[in-house]
Order: C-alpha cells, then sequence, then structure tokens
C-alpha cells in the first residue's frame, strides 16, 4: 500500500471506529455486549465502511453525511463474519489473529452476538441517516435486504456449503462469490449512492465497480489462503483446501488467478473512470485489493 493510501485509510478508519465505539453501548446484557464488542474490534481493515466513505466524496458529500449507514455496513458484516465461523459453517478458530467469537464466548453467545449487529445495523440506518429524503432510505434499507437474504450473503453462504467436497465449475463460483462476498460490497456502494442523491447513471456505473471489486477481492482472497500466512492473515492458510472447497486458484491455478484478479482490477477502474477526478480514492482503494495479494 503506498503512503498517501495508507494515511488516508489510518484516517478513515480511525473516524469509522470513533462511530463505531459509540453504536456499541453496554446495552441491557453486558455480556451480550462484550461478545459484540469483541468481534466488532478485533481488527479488520473496515474495507467496506472506507469504500462508502470515498462514494460519498467521489459525489461531493462529507464523510460524516454517510459514516452512520458506513458503520452500519461493517456491523452487518461483522455479523455475517461471526456466523461464517461457527463450527456448522466454516468452523474457523481465528480471525485477523484473535479467537473466533464462539471459541472464546462458546456457540450460542456468538449467535447471538451476530444476531444483534444485524439487528443493530437496520436501527441505525433507519435512526441515525440524517437529511435523507424517504424514498432514499427506503431504497438504502431494501437493499440491504436483498444483500443479506435468500439471493445474498445466505444464498452464498448455502451454496458454499453443499459446493464443499465437490468439483464445481467456474461458473458455480463466482454466483457463490457473487453472493457470499460480492453483495455486501456492491450494497455498500450503492447504499452510499443512493443516500447520496445521485442519478441512475452514476449509480449504476457504481454498481458496476463494486461487481468487478468484489470479484477482484475474493480472488485476492483465494490467492492469500494459498500463498500467505497466518502472521499476515490473522487466521490458518489452507482453509479452503482443507475442507475441499473450490477456488480460483483450485479451478485455474495461481497464475491465471492472478491474471483473473488484474483483469477485474482493470473493469472496476474503468467502470469510474467517467466520475471524474472525484474518483480518486475509489481507484486507489481497488488498487489496494491488488497489492492485498502482491
Amino acid at each position: 500500500m503506498d503512503k498517501k493510501l495508507s494515511i488516508y485509510v489510518k484516517k478513515q478508519k480511525a473516524l469509522i471506529d470513533r462511530a463505531l465505539n459509540q453504536y456499541l453501548p453496554p446495552g441491557r446484557s453486558a455480556y451480550l455486549a462484550r461478545v459484540m464488542r469483541y468481534s466488532v474490534f478485533a481488527g479488520g481493515k473496515r474495507f467496506r465502511p472506507i469504500l462508502m466513505l470515498a462514494v460519498a466524496q467521489a459525489l461531493g458529500k462529507p464523510a460524516n453525511f454517510i459514516l452512520p449507514a458506513a458503520c452500519a455496513i461493517e456491523l452487518f458484516h461483522t455479523f455475517t463474519l461471526i456466523h461464517d465461523d461457527l463450527p456448522c459453517m466454516d468452523d474457523d478458530d481465528f480471525r485477523r489473529g484473535k479467537l473466533t467469537a464462539h471459541k472464546k464466548f462458546g456457540e450460542a453467545a456468538a449467535v447471538l452476538a451476530g444476531d444483534a449487529l444485524q439487528a443493530l445495523s437496520y436501527e441505525i440506518l433507519l435512526k441515525e441517516t440524517n437529511g435523507v429524503p424517504a424514498p432514499a432510505l427506503g431504497s438504502a434499507i431494501l437493499c440491504m435486504l436483498e444483500a443479506a437474504g435468500s439471493n445474498g450473503v445466505v444464498a452464498g453462504q448455502m451454496l458454499d456449503l453443499q459446493s464443499e467436497n465437490r468439483q464445481i465449475d467456474l461458473k458455480t463460483l463466482k454466483l457463490i462469490h457473487a453472493q457470499k462476498t460480492g453483495a455486501l460490497i456492491g450494497a455498500a456502494v450503492k447504499i452510499a449512492a443512493v443516500l447520496c442523491g445521485a442519478h441512475l447513471d452514476r449509480i449504476r456505473r457504481l454498481e458496476k465497480y463494486a461487481e468487478h471489486l468484489g470479484l477482484a477481492f475474493q480472488i485476492a482472497d483465494d490467492l492469500l489462503d494459498c500463498t500467505s500466512s497466518f502472521a499476515k492473515m490473522g487466521k490458518k492458510p489452507g482453509s479452503d483446501r482443507r475442507r475441499c472447497k473450490s477456488t480460483y486458484v483450485s479451478l485455474l491455478g495461481i497464475e491465471k488467478a492472478r491474471q483473473l484478479l488484474k483483469q477485474e482490477h482493470k473493469k472496476a477502474l474503468s467502470a469510474v473512470a467517467g466520475l471524474g477526478n472525484k474518483n480518486f480514492w475509489l481507484k486507489a482503494l481497488a488498487d489496494f485489493v491488488v497489492v492485498r495479494e502482491e
């Protein structure tokens, strides 16, 4: 990551973390709040909320305008990670270099914390998004619901589980990750655009950007799972291979997977080329996805 992008990411992450801290009070159950806070502040790059702030900037809006929605997306993302790590799902012991929620607090507490984070994400969208017309807010909430449900993250996870110990083709693999990974990245970008009042043409450009960025993000993840280490990833590499999951690396090989990563990166950049000189950070974040693997 170049120095300029590193400074930008660090600054935006600090802004997001301060806001997340305010949105996660002790609540009525101190133990539940502890599990929620542990999971949210266990680390992470805050890629999706930072992406939303970059969309707002490209559309001429200040970061604070979109910050509550960005926090909502991050809380929702954390919910998906908690459930994804469960023994009945991917059965991961570590996430971001720390014990996963179910390993530290037990499965029941992890499930409930995930459920609470999901509910809190919608609550923040409804209560904290100010200065947005009701139709735009309704569209944003609908977008998040669609990304979550039977055509989004949940569907992707189900198909992912059904594909273990089976040979699947590239088309099926792309469908899994368009739902499991791409849906939430796409929702983050679209929600930011809708809340900022973007015209339809710009929303479509940003949706196309998110589509290619989401695929690039997953390919980079698959490459990291094969080539990285626990110290860099914060979890044990090779988990896909141990669970007999098809990946871009297993289907294409490392070199062809890297070529596809670069193609998707190029398409993401092309999609936002028409946004003018305010698209700098959107392009930089697309570059970051590629640098993750390198």
